[in-house]
Parts: C-alpha cells; sequence; structure tokens
C-alpha cells in the first residue's frame, strides 16, 4: 500500500512517481473521486486500476476491502484532496489495519501544506507541533488554546475562512495579542498570501476582511513566562467558564498550565465569584 502525497495546489509539484503509480496501481482509493479525475486530466494520466471512494464516513467500512486487495498482492493508491493522506485527512484507520496484519506500508513523499506554512512563516522551525483544526464551539476552542497557551514550540493550525477571524481572536485572547503568527492563505496557487503580524493584527484584518481559500494558521511558541498571580490565574478561569466551560474543567486546565494547586485555584475561583 502506498500513501502518496498530491499537490496542495499547483499541478506542476506532482512528482514523477505520483504520475506513474496513479496510471499502474491496481486500486486507487480517493478521499474525493470527482477531485482525483480532475488530478489525473491535468496530469494527462489514465489509471487502469479500479477507484474508490475513501473518506472520512466510509473508512470503517471500506478498510477491510482496502485491506483485503493489499493481502492479495495488489498495488494499492490511498490520495487524498491535496497533501498527504492521514495527516488531517483519512488514512490512519487503513494504516493502522494494515500495521497491524503486517503488510506494507509505503508513502510517497511530495507536498505539504503543514511544511510549507511553517517555512514560510517567519518563525523558529527547529520545533514545532500540529495541531490541525480547533473545535468549533467558542468554549471547546478556548479551553483547547488555554492548554496551549505554555506551549514552546511553533503551532501550525488549519482553519476554515469563514471561521478565520472568530479563531484569530480567540488566539489572540488567550495567547496575547502581540504574539506573532502568520496566515497562509492558497498556498502554491495563483493567489498565495502570505501575512505576518501579531495575532491581534491579524486578527482585526481578519474581521474587516472577506478571506477566501485553504488557510493554515503558524503561531510563535510560547517564551520564558513569569509566575502568575493566583488573581491572574482566577481571572483565566472564569475567562473559560464565561465562554461556556464547567468550572472544575476550566480550573484543571488553568492548573495543569500554571502548576498550580487546583485544590487552592477551584477554592480561590469560588471566593472570588
Amino acid at each position: 500500500m502506498v500513501l502518496a502525497a498530491t499537490p496542495i495546489g499547483n499541478l506542476g509539484d506532482a512528482s514523477r512517481r505520483l504520475v506513474e503509480l496513479l496510471g499502474e496501481a491496481d486500486l486507487i482509493a480517493a478521499e474525493d473521486t470527482r477531485r482525483l479525475q480532475r488530478l489525473v486530466a491535468g496530469l494527462g494520466v489514465r489509471p487502469r486500476g479500479r477507484v474508490v471512494s475513501y473518506h472520512e464516513h466510509n473508512e470503517a467500512a471500506k478498510t477491510p476491502e482496502l485491506v483485503d486487495a493489499v493481502r492479495a498482492g495488489g498495488t494499492v493508491l490511498l490520495v487524498t484532496d491535496a497533501g498527504m493522506p492521514v495527516v488531517s485527512d483519512p488514512g490512519y484507520r487503513l494504516v493502522e489495519a494494515a500495521v497491524a496484519e503486517g503488510l506494507t506500508v509505503t508513502a510517497l513523499p511530495g507536498p505539504s501544506a503543514v511544511l510549507t506554512a511553517l517555512a514560510l512563516s517567519g518563525l523558529p522551525t527547529d520545533r514545532f507541533c500540529f495541531e490541525g483544526f480547533l473545535p468549533r464551539k467558542a468554549g471547546e476552542r478556548g479551553q483547547r488554546l488555554s492548554e496551549l497557551r505554555g506551549e514552546r514550540r511553533t503551532m501550525v493550525f488549519f482553519e476554515a475562512p469563514h471561521r478565520l477571524a472568530a479563531m484569530l481572536r480567540a488566539l489572540a485572547d488567550a495567547f496575547g495579542a502581540d504574539r506573532r503568527a502568520a496566515v497562509c492563505r492558497e498556498l502554491t496557487k495563483t493567489y498565495e498570501e502570505v501575512l505576518r503580524a501579531s495575532a491581534g493584527e491579524l486578527a482585526a484584518w481578519a474581521e474587516s476582511s472577506e478571506v477566501r481559500g485553504e488557510i493554515a494558521v503558524v503561531v510563535e511558541g510560547a517564551g520564558e513566562a513569569p509566575p502568575s498571580s493566583m488573581e491572574d490565574l482566577v481571572a483565566e478561569v472564569r475567562s473559560l467558564v464565561a465562554a461556556g466551560t464547567r468550572l472544575k474543567e476550566a480550573v484543571a486546565v488553568v492548573a495543569e498550565g500554571s502548576g498550580t494547586s487546583k485544590r487552592e485555584l477551584y477554592a480561590a475561583s469560588v471566593a472570588a465569584r
């Protein structure tokens, strides 16, 4: 089985190996078969193998069929709409099942929105982490960002254009408006755009703009921070509670991030009500 990276925008980024495998594979599992048709047409390839859909809604049902094909000796090629399968895209369930049976799984490397955005961000690249999409609900999003506030590595997120303004505002509130960040839009495409500024400035830009396209957000990691006072920690707890998090959960999140006693922080938060 081969996990194949596909272009994230520019068809010219398709590798020779990808073109060959698209034409030679016995079975191609595609996240969106219509997108696959456009890809092979653009590359001038005519697949000789069978094409099946494989996406988040049918992974469980389709995985045994694909594993059977690999077990029978066929070349199964897994592709998603853009970039590398498994990374914030379908494929993990299939890889897990194939590995459990001792079947060979390899990858055809290529374009990656995560690495491209990181390289273009102008932020440190020596240590980084990928966080994918933040939760859509404000309370859950705020809790996740609160957990990440002390993360020292550069962080890479994906976000939908219609949620970008809310995401950046929540990020500025959780990390501080001065935290450096970059919004990377339509990477490798005609209208590629990389905006590098503070989280607060980027939030203001998104709130006043009609943002479109595929988006990755890269955020500077936290620096050394002075110990927070109990008053500051209580304020964080109250902010999470206001966003919809239960008091006990908010206390646990803030206490873990600050190294403070949960019991003491809970008592202080109740007293401050």
